[in-house]
């Protein structure tokens, strides 16, 4: 049995059959962890979706920035979603919409294997936060969306205050804290405090921010390795127990799988689809 992580697939469908082509993928005995984001600005989400809900038995997800807003999008009213683009229309109004959105949002914010030593999370964690710590935020936050308040929290999930997580925040703010570090962090201070507009290469940022994982003073997470994605400028990139795996097959690049149960992780990758376009940054 193999475990692979899947970078960000963002709705490009034919790219992640292509990769679980040359992955060999069999359901019946190997797992695919997906760093989120699903879907939006490849073309096939509603497809992408179906697909994953399909082999879900063999998938874990942990949701990404693009994941949430389609959550969110979907508690608002008809001629509002009519508004949206016409990728993500497709979905709010396909007849398996409400059976997709229930599977969705009953995904993961982190997941951590124990026994393989890996932890997956779509963009980041807090300076501040252990390994325990950011798991206990990030259920808390599934708690919600998994019970009859979803709509609550999706509702008020957009904002960008407070910047930083604390453990004195309650009610929404500390939700809000929580899935902006697990989904939307790239750089913040020492403090944690996000930067939400810097998103490109490490050395491009303003003054006082810090590449997530190599911010001073961090905690550790020792016996573990984090999987993430989110960040496709900084591209593949692995070092301080962090392994990134955007590498922004949206938006012309690849679309990178890395295999987690062998000794050293190993990389397979497909190229983009020629009509992707090669763009910088993206979120």
């Amino acid at each position: 049995m193999a475990t692979y992580a899947i970078g960000d697939v963002q709705g490009c469908l034919p790219e992640l059959q292509k990769l679980l082509d040359k992955l060999n993928f069999d359901p019946a005995q190997d797992r695919l962890w997906f760093c989120g984001d699903l879907v939006n600005r490849g073309g096939e989400s509603l497809g992408t979706l179906r697909f994953i809900h399909r082999i879900r038995e063999s998938v874990i997800v942990t949701l990404g920035n693009h994941d949430l807003s389609l959550l969110a999008i979907a508690q608002r009213r008809p001629e509002a979603q009519s508004k949206v683009n016409p990728e993500l229309r497709e979905v709010l109004f396909a007849d398996d919409a409400p059976v997709l959105f229930e599977w969705l949002r009953t995904q993961k914010l982190l997941h951590h294997d124990e026994q393989l030593g890996w932890t997956m999370v779509h963009a980041g964690m807090a300076p501040a936060w252990t390994l325990r710590q950011a798991q206990r935020s990030a259920q808390e936050v599934e708690r919600e969306l998994s019970s009859p308040r979803h709509a609550r929290i999706l509702k008020n999930l957009f904002g960008n205050r407070p910047a930083a997580w604390s453990s004195r925040l309650q009610g929404i703010e500390r939700l809000r804290a929580s899935i902006n570090t697990l989904t939307r962090m790239r750089y913040c201070d020492i403090h944690g405090r996000i930067d939400f507009e810097s998103k490109g290469i490490p050395g491009t940022q303003k003054p006082g921010m810090y590449p997530w994982f190599e911010v001073p003073g961090m905690k550790r997470r020792e016996n573990t390795r984090i999987v993430c994605g989110h960040w496709s400028a900084l591209g593949r990139f692995a070092g301080l127990g962090i392994y990134a795996i955007d590498t922004g097959c949206v938006w012309g690049g690849q679309l990178t799988a890395l295999r987690l149960d062998t000794e050293e992780p190993q990389y397979i990758a497909v190229n983009a689809e020629p009509h992707r376009k090669r763009l910088p940054g993206g979120d």
